[in-house]
């Protein structure tokens, strides 16, 4: 795009990137028909996942998708991992011996279809969430244990994200790019692939073996500015240990505090691309649904808050910052494209089947568990805030993880595509079409959500939920590699305190800024 077509509507690229939602479980019910000319939600449709035989109270045949009454569901976190996957999209578990596994005990085919080419079904959610349930918990759930998976967040239970999907644009056929979980997915938003990794772990995979090219090193080259910004609590970035063999020579450089996001955005000192990572372990903002862990009961009788609330916490500030800022010179409401988006579904429901793909490389071997790469992930919330779009705009056309490397391609001039997959993306700078820019008074405003404060006795002590392991455990792995010693923490046992004050000591992912920053 000429600057004469407007180029200057996207100087600036925000990322907001949340955890483990699917459209529908976070936007289903976003408008009811005939509000806009075209949706696709959950309201008005005749939705259902049936209820397998060996279930408790299988008589009652199907769960409907039905408004759900608690925040903080499903409780607890269903399976995400590629098995998990293909049943909840596909409905059936190959072999059958797999029902009563973990997802690291589960045998080929994985639960995937004989044939690829079968179309998805999207009707294995409540299967798949009974046996999650029965592995973890050694006993077959009740009704409302596992009726949970099939409930959708109203917008009264979202305020900051249904008013900027409303007063915005949302996409209704946004999906990720791996039908699997957390480090895959965000692999591709960045690289377009993921190595040929599927799962998370095990846990040196990515920090020690994913070298797959990243559009950060395209900007880097090309002397277009961008930074990570991640809560410093976190001690590390998810995106940086990702793709360490590439990155880890800017870890002490391009990663930051969220709060000096917050400061340069007022200062209009963004760069060209920011992507933000939410607090992945407690105090939580990444929406992530609650893990199982051992001493939650013991804090019930506080007051604590889901990771939701924790989400739109971060992302009413996120806007607020965009929304306030008036640099004459620097990055600005009018300038600035926010985006806020979701790495997988993590499980949740969604009716709407993942259509087909092309592979990375089409001449690469199959990766692990065997995936060649050639279907999309679930569909995920997905958000764009400009000056230059229309309120209640929704897009329609497809769109997926991999349409922001397109569009950081298009925009900057960063040459041909990284792989097959993003060479596919659409680009989102078109979607910005009025004439004439919104001034922020026209803008929505959304409160910043005030939390309760559990974060210090949830540091002390919980153990780390599933993602902080593998989150720290990639950061022990990498310094294992690097320094030739082993760790001495044990992550199944220790608290968040104990690990963080451990992780905050490494020296190979020491990410001086974010750290320095959180000392002021």
């Amino acid at each position: 795009m000429s600057d004469s077509e407007g180029s200057h509507r996207v100087d600036h690229i925000v990322v907001a990137m949340f955890e483990n939602r699917s459209f529908d479980n976070l936007l289903g019910y976003l408008y009811r028909p005939g509000e806009v000319p075209a949706f696709e939600g959950v309201v008005g449709r005749n939705l259902s996942n049936p209820i397998p035989e060996y279930a408790l109270l299988a008589d009652r045949h199907q769960v409907p998708v039905h408004p759900t009454e608690k925040m903080g569901t499903p409780d607890p976190d269903p399976g995400e991992e590629y098995p998990h996957v293909n049943t909840q999209i596909y409905g059936g578990v190959t072999p059958e011996a797999n029902r009563l596994k973990g997802s690291e005990e589960m045998e080929p085919p994985f639960n995937a279809p004989s044939d690829p080419r079968v179309p998805p079904t999207m009707d294995g959610f409540v299967a798949d969430y009974i046996n999650t349930l029965q592995v973890t918990r050694g006993r077959p759930p009740r009704f409302d244990e596992y009726s949970q998976i099939m409930g959708c967040y109203t917008p009264a239970q979202l305020p900051v994200t249904s008013t900027l999907a409303k007063g915005f644009a949302c996409f209704d056929h946004w999906f990720c790019e791996v039908p699997s979980q957390t480090y895959a997915n965000r692999s591709f938003f960045h690289a377009a692939s993921s190595s040929g990794f599927v799962l998370n772990g095990p846990i040196g995979n990515f920090p020690l073996h994913n070298d797959a090219e990243t559009i950060f090193e395209r900007l880097e080259a090309a002397g277009v500015s961008w930074r990570v910004y991640f809560h410093p609590l976190q001690c590390v970035s998810a995106t940086g240990l990702i793709h360490a063999p590439r990155l880890a020579r800017y870890f002490a450089t391009h990663f930051f505090s969220i709060d000096d996001f917050i400061v340069d955005a007022a200062r209009g000192k963004l760069p060209a691309y920011a992507f933000i990572e939410p607090s992945l372990i407690p105090p939580h903002t990444d929406m992530h649904p609650p893990g199982d862990t051992r001493l939650r009961r013991l804090l019930s009788f506080l007051p604590k808050p889901t990771s939701v609330h924790g989400g739109e916490s971060l992302f009413a500030r996120i806007y607020e910052a965009i929304r306030t800022s008036a640099s004459a010179t620097g990055s600005n409401f009018e300038n600035t494209l926010l985006l806020a988006t979701f790495d997988e579904h993590g499980g949740t429901y969604d009716h709407v089947p993942p259509p087909r793909v092309p592979p990375p490389d089409p001449k690469a071997t199959a990766g692990q568990m065997g995936f060649r790469f050639d279907r999309s992930g679930v569909r995920v919330p997905t958000i764009a805030i400009s000056a230059w779009i229309d309120p209640r705009t929704v897009v329609n056309a497809e769109y997926r993880a991999t349409s922001v490397i397109r569009t950081l391609r298009e925009r900057w001039s960063l040459g041909p595509p990284l792989t097959g997959r993003d060479a596919v993306a659409a680009d989102i700078a078109p979607l910005l079409t009025r004439s004439t820019p919104r001034p922020p008074a026209e803008w929505p405003r959304v409160a910043v959500p005030p939390l309760p404060r559990l974060g210090l006795l949830e540091a002390v002590f919980t153990p780390l939920p599933a993602l902080g392991r593998d989150l720290f455990g990639a950061a022990l792995s990498y310094e294992s590699q690097k320094t030739g010693r082993a760790t001495r923490l044990n992550l199944g046992r220790a608290s968040h305190w104990r690990a963080r004050r451990y992780v905050r000591r490494l020296r190979s992912v020491s990410f001086v800024r974010a750290h320095t920053r959180s000392r002021r």
